[in-house]
């Protein structure tokens, strides 16, 4: 993997998040509300998951 691809991937991360943010405002800020509402486990166990899954759609598409 080169940095370049590395880049590509945050700036591709960056761009749906902004086009997530601009199209739906309030449903993000009320998801964001509850996520800051669970218990800090409760917030690492889910953000561990994203990530794992996240992992292994880069095994699946990357090989």
């Amino acid at each position: 993997m080169a940095w370049s691809d590395l880049l590509a991937a945050i700036g591709l991360a960056a761009m749906i998040e902004g086009i997530l943010y601009a199209a739906f405002p309030d449903a993000t800020k009320r998801a964001m509300q509850a996520f800051l509402a669970m218990p800090v486990p409760a917030r690492r166990r889910i953000a561990l998951w994203i990530a794992a899954a996240g992992l292994l759609l880069l095994w699946a598409v990357r090989g």
